[in-house]
């Protein structure tokens, strides 16, 4: 069994956990039919429109 030989930095063991904190919110834009807030290169969930066009029904 694989057994540490020396104990690991606060600064090692802290910098291998700084890369989850860099993690970002994903962008939004306008909807241009209805102004709701949507991510990029998606269907609206508001109204169901991608590229001017509806694609799905939202009832």
């Amino acid at each position: 069994m694989a057994v540490p030989k020396r104990k690991t930095s606060k600064a090692k063991r802290d910098s291998r956990r700084a890369a989850n904190a860099k993690l970002t919110v994903p962008n939004t834009v306008e909807c241009p039919q209805c102004h709701e807030p949507k991510l990029p290169h998606r269907v609206c969930a508001a109204c169901g429109y991608y590229d001017g066009k509806e694609v799905v029904a939202v009832e």
